[in-house]
């Protein structure tokens, strides 16, 4: 009775058995149908940027006043007043000290008189002279005595000059005891103060005066920039080049200048030449000796291809893309880079304007494979975009 039992048992098992592998084999293919295969990897996708930009070559560069000028005395004396607080700007003409003009008065009034008493010395030689002449047509005097009263007329008009000469030196030496600005712009301190003696043979220099009104940005210019520049200002009708500037503390390039200086000669140890560029500076916020940023503007602007650098793989020296075609395929695309603007990768070979490229999830797909594209915004620059061909912004 119990080996019947276990007979019976084991049947049982293999008939449940039997049916959930025929129950399973025939629930398989409903499951595949209703999955519909492996799904599309969903990936952000944007349209390359088409532009007209401007390249530009970057430097560094310092702050110079167009004009430096150390004011000092020409004559001698006691500084009397000073007219000017440090620092202040000033204008041309303005006066900033005085020296003890009394002296100078008085070398005025002497030479004054000098030229009186030469004007009569004139007046009375140039009567005798003529008297003479007229007893000589008398045969009342003697030849020789005429000469005389000629050569004495000569003398005394010679003297009448060289004391009107002294006279105009006196007062320009009076003139000088007035010490004017020559330039407008900004005051350094007062190095003598009231009551200290000046010597005009050797002085230090009061104090010093820079323009303000338009500033030099100094910097070294390389020699691929240099050829690039000279052969565009050969060019008929050229103009001078733009050049744009930032200060350590700003960001973009808020002033613009011209190219207005290249030196005669190339530095042959550092491959650099000097040049300087102008700014207007109507708010004095450029100050001499200031660190600054320049670019140089290189050519005339040309459209161009930008997209964002996250969308740029690296096949070891190889640089490329993933394009998205019509039908979401991806295609791998070999680009050859240019320079950069604000973010943004300029490419010079590979890509067209109206191609889509994959922005982010790059390391997901792989050339061939269907996508499901998420269309999404390139950043975009400016209406017209600065590039600059160092890669630096």
């Amino acid at each position: 009775m119990s080996t019947r039992h276990n007979i019976i048992l084991t049947g049982l098992a293999a008939l449940v058995v039997a049916g959930l592998v025929t129950y399973r084999a025939g629930a398989a293919p409903k499951a595949s149908k209703a999955s519909g295969g492996p799904s599309a990897v969903q990936v952000d996708v944007a349209t390359v940027i088409n532009r007209p930009i401007i390249d530009w070559h970057e430097y560094s560069g310092r702050l110079q006043a167009v004009d430096n000028v150390q004011i000092r005395p020409q004559v001698s004396g006691t500084i009397t007043a000073v007219r000017f607080k440090d620092g202040a700007l000033v204008k041309k003409g303005d006066v900033l000290f005085i020296i003890d003009p009394r002296p100078y008065v008085a070398a005025v009034d002497r030479a004054r008189a000098d030229v009186v008493a030469a004007q009569a010395s004139v007046a009375y030689t140039a009567s005798d002279e003529r008297r003479g002449q007229r007893l000589l047509a008398e045969n009342a005097i003697a030849r020789r005595d005429v000469e005389a009263k000629r050569n004495a007329a000569r003398e005394a008009a010679a003297k009448l000059q060289a004391a009107k000469a002294t006279l105009e030196s006196a007062e320009l030496d009076l003139e000088h005891t007035k010490i004017t600005a020559p330039i407008s712009g900004r005051a350094s301190r007062a190095n003598v103060t009231v009551g200290n003696v000046v010597s005009a043979s050797a002085a230090p220099a009061l104090t010093s005066l820079v323009s303000v009104s338009h500033l030099y940005a100094a910097f070294d210019m390389d020699e691929r920039g240099f050829l690039t520049v000279s052969a565009e200002l050969r060019a008929p009708g050229a103009q001078a080049p733009m050049v744009q500037l930032r200060l350590a503390d700003e960001k973009g390039y808020p002033h613009k200048g011209k190219l207005v200086f290249i030196d005669n000669q190339l530095n042959p140890s550092s491959g650099t030449i000097l040049a300087r560029a102008l700014f207007n500076n109507p708010d004095g916020a450029l100050v001499p000796g200031l660190y600054a940023r320049l670019r140089v503007e290189e050519g005339a602007q040309h459209p161009a291809v930008l997209i964002d650098q996250t969308a740029i793989g690296t096949d070891q020296d190889k640089r490329f893309v993933l394009l998205v075609d019509a039908k979401n395929h991806v295609q791998y695309r070999q680009v050859r880079l240019g320079g950069q603007y604000d973010g943004l990768q300029i490419i010079d070979k590979g890509l067209a304007p109206g191609d889509r490229i994959v922005v982010n999830g790059l390391q997901r797909v792989r050339p061939g494979m269907s996508v499901a594209p998420h269309i999404v915004a390139m950043a975009a620059p400016p209406a017209l975009a600065v590039a600059d061909i160092d890669g630096n912004s």
